[in-house]
């Protein structure tokens, strides 16, 4: 039976090919964008799961109350992991990681050989809590002495040619990394692919606890701390004891701590006003549900066509049951149909992903590869058994219900504009064409969102200024002064912790008379040199900025609006606050400017003088600039450092704030225009079954004078109203959905009422230009044709 069912099924895929091609590409191509999603996916829910201890894995985060709000912090005292061991015992191990601080780039020597590499400090036990493979060492041991460090693969050959008999031998580190030498005591393994931590080296975190005094506090966050709970342990019961430990501690009397597991790290990393808000897993949210309909979209094309197709299958139907076929048989033979069909653009669905992986992976920043459905080829397999089920579910019960005494006289089951059949396809055509109005809406407002986060004041000139890191020991006052006399340097300026753009350095530590609160608030709190404001071009509206002419400016500050207006924005010239125990004095004010991305709310920010920062800014001129680069180069060589000169543009810095919400946007729009398409593959279909039954009709009315224009109106007035319900449907689910993404931005544009009646129109003319290909060419056929049978 099932051999003859599948040579039926191929004389009805030659019999009908129009409808066999438009459902073979609408679902082959449904099913490749499903499963390029599902391997995105799946990559990212696995980040991070690979570690043994991973159900009992945490990292513990801080959150600090302040008189605006909960901030909460991955950062925590580096005290912090001897203390949870001495005095919670449902704490297994815990362990310390350097902060973003010290996990830093810096420079390993051996003999005549240097590398730049990205380290990782951590207490020992790091091997024990984190599944990180050694090929050469020992977990418990790896990191016994505090001069410990364990080399990757990669970087033990760059520093000494091989990986072999190097245990024991000592490699030296530069100025960022303590100018300490290290001994070799293991080697790593292969870190796997979806790790988060990334590192060249793990080095013992007790040399940065022995180097820099302010850690040896509670009140310094200079680390990162995670624990291993013991088997059994209710990890809410132990947050609720863990929430107020900090505040016995120090200086930590408005801080309170709490655990998220380390596997949830990279998907809900997101939080706001001291709870979890979403992260990464909102895109894998998105993106799924993007597959699920574009996958639906492509079997309701099926479902449509198989029922549209069904007066031209009542014969046999009847025929058959006549003869004594079973109606759960005659079901049988048209789900074996379309499962045929669904497994035939797996296929075609799996040369699409290797044709477009490279691309995909480019437009994602992975490293897919088409051997890792293998991994997932059972999910696979049930996709496509699903979608062919799916698809051919309501075929299958319909045309096995037709009553055969009917079918044989003759009393056809035509799908009338009264019968169930049609309102069902319709109502199909309905959602495919409201989740295209939906997904258009969703391109155009996220490509809004992002060319208004790109475009805006930002309070700061970034176009033409390039930073670099100079690291070392040199003047800083004269690598400043040598930029600014070279040709087609407008400015130059120094600041301590990244560019404008990318600036660390946020706390309290600030009082000032007349305070309102008692609670410490949280500034941005950045150390910037000579030139700074002048450089970026920042407008002061009080006061002056830091200059040589007023001699040391080190007992001065320099404030935005937001923080003017938090001190006291009357008088505020000439006030002095305490930065610390420090009474320093306020010397001007300017205009708000953006550090960081537009998710977050503008900060106050109260600037400090230094003239020691590395990281240097200068502002070109226009033009030739790739000639003053290549000068300020030659200047930056001539200090003779170890590192080499890698530059880039603020504005590019700025750019890669929104990579996620590009990604997004550059995959929305191609599922979009693959979701429009696949629905006008099945609105075409339909319009071609449609005029071939109404030929007669069409016949009679061009013989009773109707035109070619009447015909067109009359063929596709029905198709424009099921059009028209489809938007207006989709129109206020998509105002919804856009204003709770936008949500996620304290600066975000307003929803135009534009990108919806723009959505619309655009997939009403979509859909007229594609109904009426077929329709006028319909309507200038000949009578005498369509009436010859009569």
């Amino acid at each position: 039976m099932i051999k003859h069912n599948f040579i039926l099924s191929l004389r009805s895929f030659r019999r009908y090919k129009s409808s066999f091609l438009i459902n073979l590409i609408g679902l082959s191509t449904g099913l490749a964008c499903a499963l390029l999603i599902y391997l995105w996916v799946n990559d990212e829910l696995r980040m991070d799961q690979f570690h043994a201890k991973n159900d009992r894995l945490y990292q513990v985060m801080q959150n600090a109350i302040r008189p605006k709000g909960i901030r909460t912090s991955y950062q925590s005292p580096a005290l912090l992991a001897n203390a949870l061991k001495q005095d919670f015992p449902e704490v297994e191990q815990a362990i310390t990681t350097g902060n973003d601080e010290f996990n830093g780039r810096g420079i390993l020597k051996q003999g005549d050989r240097q590398v730049e590499v990205d380290g990782l400090y951590a207490t020992q036990g790091f091997f024990q809590v984190f599944s990180f493979p050694l090929a050469q060492g020992s977990p418990q041991q790896a990191l016994r002495n505090r001069r410990s460090i364990i080399l990757s693969k990669k970087l033990a050959r760059q520093l000494f040619g091989t990986t072999k008999n190097i245990i024991g031998k000592t490699v030296k580190g530069n100025r960022d990394l303590f100018n300490a030498t290290y001994q070799v005591t293991g080697i790593l393994g292969e870190v796997p692919t979806n790790s988060t931590l990334k590192f060249d080296f793990v080095a013992n975190y007790a040399l940065v606890f022995s180097k820099v005094e302010w850690i040896r506090e509670w009140s310094g966050d200079g680390a990162q701390t995670y624990v291993t709970l013991k088997k059994g342990t209710d990890a809410e019961a132990f947050n609720q004891k863990l929430s107020k430990y900090i505040q016995t501690k120090p200086d930590r009397e408005d801080n309170q701590l709490f655990i998220q597991p380390f596997s949830e790290r990279y998907l809900y990393g997101k939080y706001k006003n001291g709870k979890a808000s979403g992260g990464r897993i909102a895109y894998v949210r998105l993106f799924s549900i993007i597959a699920l309909f574009v996958l639906l979209i492509a079997s309701i094309n099926f479902m449509n066509l198989a029922t549209a197709h069904a007066t031209k299958n009542t014969k046999e139907v009847g025929v058959k049951k006549a003869l004594g076929v079973t109606r759960g048989a005659l079901a049988f033979r048209f789900f074996q149909e379309s499962i045929l069909l669904a497994f035939l653009s797996l296929l075609v669905a799996l040369h699409l992903v290797g044709f477009l992986l490279p691309q995909f992976n480019l437009i994602t920043g992975k490293a897919l590869r088409i051997k890792q459905l293998l991994d997932i080829a059972l999910p696979i397999l049930g996709i496509t058994l699903f979608t062919g089920l799916a698809s051919g579910i309501y075929p299958a019960i319909y045309l096995s219900s037709f009553n055969p005494i009917k079918v044989l006289k003759g009393t056809s089951y035509k799908l009338s504009a009264s019968s169930k059949v049609y309102l069902v396809r319709k109502g199909l055509v309905i959602f495919q064409f409201a989740l295209s109005v939906i997904f258009i809406v969703g391109v155009v407002v996220v490509h809004q969102q992002i060319s208004f986060v790109q475009t805006a004041d930002v309070g700061y000139n970034r176009d033409q200024v390039i930073h670099f890191n100079m690291r070392g020991r040199y003047n800083r006052e004269t690598l400043i002064q040598q930029l600014k006399s070279i040709p087609g340097v407008v400015n130059a300026t120094n600041i301590h912790g990244g560019s404008v753009v990318t600036m660390s350095g946020a706390g309290s530590g600030f009082q000032w008379s007349d305070q309102k609160s008692n609670k410490e608030v949280t500034f941005r709190r950045p150390h910037i040199g000579y030139n700074f404001i002048e450089t970026l071009g920042i407008k002061v509206i009080k006061g002056r900025t830091f200059s040589k002419s007023f001699g040391d400016e080190s007992s001065k500050l320099m404030v935005n609006e937001a923080a003017a207006k938090l001190i006291g924005a009357q008088g505020i010239v000439g006030k002095t606050i305490l930065d610390g125990d420090k009474k320093k004095q306020i010397i001007g004010v300017v205009k708000n400017f953006k550090v960081r991305s537009m998710h977050e709310a503008m900060q106050p920010c109260i600037m400090r003088f230094s003239p020691r920062g590395s990281d240097i800014m200068v502002k070109l001129h226009p033009s030739n600039q790739a000639q003053t680069i290549a000068r300020i180069k030659q200047v930056y060589e001539s200090f003779k450092l170890e590192y080499p000169f890698d530059f880039r543009f603020i504005d590019q810095e700025y750019q890669a704030l929104y990579v996620a919400e590009q990604r997004v946007a550059s995959l929305s729009t191609y599922f979009t225009i693959i979701a429009v398409i696949i629905s006008c593959l099945g609105l075409l279909g339909l319009t071609i079954f449609t005029n071939e039954q109404r030929m007669k009709e069409i016949g009679i009315r061009k013989v009773l004078g109707a035109s070619v224009l009447q015909i067109v109106r009359l063929l596709t007035s029905s198709f424009t109203k099921t059009v028209l319900s489809a938007i207006l449907i989709a129109l206020p689910i998509s105002y919804l959905l856009m204003d709770q993404w936008l949500g996620n931005f304290a600066y975000r544009i307003d929803l135009q009422w534009w990108y919806f009646v723009g959505a619309g129109l655009a997939v009403l003319i979509i859909a007229w230009i594609t109904v009426s290909l077929q329709t006028v060419r319909v309507a200038r056929v000949n009578p005498v044709k369509c009436l010859k049978d009569e």
